[in-house]
């Protein structure tokens, strides 16, 4: 039997274990498989519905599925303290006729049958690959947020979703269930909370208590805790205009805590409850009014965002509070508390590459694997912005790609840099490359199997290369030409003269680059420095092994779902005048839906970005096909983060896949 450490699998997938995401610790391969097409006998004290719904059971099978509970002790895969959520390392054993799960707690038991169910999906359930895993996570709370405050994803959706991102052991989801612009959450104390008269975007949407009970133990069956928010005092519009006065009012501290006693009878399994308190401005006083109650009335544990407003956090001035959630570059992590990174995991403002490569690469707020004062980490979607319709959210959000890159990672623990010194760029060669293609290998496969209705804007990126030229001083001139623009050199040569200046050229990976990133410096990016009034290029050739339509996803502004930015301007790719060539002809933007008009938070978001777009129809000529794009960065107007980036790589004419078969070289070779 060999015994080896992920990832040697070899990467044709021929192998099941191959697929498994996350990755597991240890695996240990004797190629002897477990038969599923026959009855089992199954032998599991914890009564795991997802274990058994894995297999057909017969008490006279000779096959046997069995689970040991063990101490955490005797089980010794690493743990650490955190309430309200147990030790889910496990044991798996999978012989010809045995599989053994060993683990601690019915969470274990769970995250070995979502390890099963991967290995018998990659055979098509014909049967378990004979291998022994030992397996635990990093950290200890991996999970995703929507603020459907603002904009309401469907009871339906949030199923489908807890039960996709539960295979891959996701087990965090925080509702956002108050806003400005809706209370969504069922109060039958008070049912004018819920009316369509007090909410400004979809108007009447809400969840009944009988549906949050009913999805927390929907969740609980595939090991996910929730975690739901009512958000106070800020971020109450819609509560003010229901009731007739403020959360802070003595009235609101009141009418708050009745609400805090329905939520709790409504998630009787939720072992936190999350009150926000993050913007608007509050007092020490107000924050330990409400979390007391928590405490002492509820008997449960409580959440805040951190920083908040107006007061500073630790176990001396909140005495009441559990655990923080960081947000901001100003979140710290709190002495004595555990803490849940949510700082740059704002993913309302990432773009659907760059961003995605910062996060897998980078470790969870400078730490290897989580204590007691480091929950994990969440991805949180947030939309001040309005979409269209839930599915714009959590395509133009890249809910899947986002969640599970950040979920793996915090499976897996490490990455070498923490993002504000490890930005989103990926690195030409080495183990980060080479660790980032083998999660994109896994995620493409489940994009195209489990996750294969579900909207996926991602595809592969990691064949793309690039040279991005020193940027070019144009004087505020965005239409002003340099040499790489008139060059007729081919391939185009590494650098350029210019008024007695020499400008290089340094390559670059992936379908997007960020020359300046959304938050400036906090976030490096291709340059480590950046001034306006410049202008880069940026080239790659394309090899095609023969003539073909194909499509192109483009984009030079991503627009975040939580700014009011204009749309660009007739005949423009984004406000600031980039261009982009293909062989020589200019590739020309679509008709933008939201062009010349007004924009506010409740204009919807619509073509702006490309993935709520048709990818660019495009033709490849048999051989080498040129791409150039012209990169000038000026003032944007009507632009508040004015980000320097582009996207541009080739797709099949629909989209859904990266085009195969092709080389990109920005020197031909």
């Amino acid at each position: 039997m060999a015994t080896f450490a992920c990832p040697v699998f070899g990467q044709d997938g021929t192998e099941p274990a191959a697929w498994l995401l996350p990755k597991p610790k240890e695996i240990a391969v004797s190629g002897q498989a477990f038969s599923l097409k026959r009855s089992v006998r199954l032998n599991d004290p914890t009564g795991s519905t997802l274990l058994a719904s894995l297999f057909k059971t017969k008490k006279s099978a000779k096959a046997t599925v069995t689970v040991r509970l063990v101490s955490d002790d005797e089980l010794g895969t690493f743990d650490y303290a955190l309430p309200g959520f147990e030790n889910e390392g496990y044991r798996l054993s999978i012989a010809p006729n045995a599989v053994t799960i060993t683990a601690g707690t019915r969470t274990g038991v769970i995250r070995a049958a979502q390890t099963l169910m991967q290995l018998a999906a990659a055979t098509d359930g014909a049967r378990l690959p004979g291998v022994t895993i030992t397996d635990y996570p990093a950290f200890k709370l991996r999970g995703f947020m929507h603020d459907v405050g603002r904009s309401f994803i469907s009871f339906e959706e949030l199923k489908r979703e807890i039960d996709l991102l539960a295979r891959f052991k996701v087990n965090a989801f925080h509702w956002h269930l108050t806003d400005n612009q809706a209370f969504r959450f069922e109060s039958k104390a008070f049912p004018q909370l819920n009316e369509a008269a007090y909410t400004t975007r979809f108007a009447g949407s809400y969840y009944t208590q009988t549906q949050c009970t009913e999805l927390g133990a929907y969740a609980a069956e595939r090991g996910m805790v929730i975690i739901p928010e009512i958000d106070m005092p800020g971020h109450s519009r819609a509560f003010t205009a229901a009731m007739g006065y403020p959360m802070s009012s003595p009235q609101g501290r009141a009418a708050l805590k009745t609400l805090l006693a329905e939520l709790a009878t409504a998630f009787p399994r939720a072992p936190y409850l999350h009150i926000g308190a993050d913007e608007a401005g509050t007092t020490a006083e107000f924050i330990n009014e409400m979390t007391a109650y928590i405490h002492q009335s509820l008997g449960r544990r409580c959440v805040v965002w951190n920083p908040i407003s107006g007061v500073s956090i630790s176990t001396a001035t909140l005495p009441h509070i559990d655990m923080t959630e960081m947000w901001s570059t100003a979140g710290r992590k709190i002495d004595g508390l555990p803490n849940i990174d949510c700082r740059y995991n704002y993913v309302n403002h990432f773009d659907v590459f760059a961003d995605l490569v910062g996060i897998y690469r980078s470790n969870i707020y400078y730490f290897q694997q989580g204590s007691p004062e480091l929950a994990g980490a969440i991805s949180a979607v947030w939309n001040d912005r309005k979409l269209p319709a839930e599915r714009d959210i959590i395509y133009q959000n890249n809910l899947y790609a986002n969640v599970l890159a950040t979920a793996e990672r915090g499976w897996m623990g490490g990455g070498q840099q923490y993002i504000e010194a490890g930005g989103t760029a990926l690195p030409l060669s080495g183990s980060e490359l080479e660790e980032f293609r083998d999660w994109e290998r896994r995620f493409l496969h489940y994009k195209d199997t489990w996750l294969r209705h579900e909207p996926i804007p991602y595809v592969r990126q990691t064949d793309v290369r690039w040279r991005i030229t020193a940027p070019f001083p144009n004087g505020g001139d965005a239409s002003a030409v340099f040499p790489p623009e008139t060059a007729t050199a081919d391939p185009l040569p590494h650098s350029y003269d210019f008024d007695g200046e020499t400008y290089g050229s340094t390559e670059a990976v992936g379908a997007a680059v960020y020359l300046r990133h959304t938050w400036g410096t906090v976030v490096p990016g291709f340059y480590e420095a950046t001034a306006l009034n410049t202008t880069a290029y940026a080239w790659t050739y394309v090899y095609s092994p023969k003539a073909q339509e194909a499509g192109a996803l483009i984009e030079f502004q991503n627009y975040s779902r939580s700014e009011n930015d204009r749309a660009p301007d007739v005949g423009q790719w984004d406000r600031k005048g980039s261009r982009i060539w293909l062989n020589g002809v200019e590739l020309l933007p679509p008709a933008w839906e939201n062009s010349g008009r007004g924009i506010t938070s409740e204009t919807d978001l619509l073509n702006e970005n490309f993935a709520a777009r048709q990818p660019l129809p495009v033709h490849l000529h048999h051989g080498w096909n040129k791409v150039l794009l012209k990169l000038p960065y000026v003032a944007a107007a009507g632009v508040r983060l004015n980000k320097w980036l582009f996207t541009f790589v080739l797709t099949t004419p629909d989209g859904r896949h990266a085009l195969p078969d092709i080389i990109y070289s920005p020197d031909k070779r």
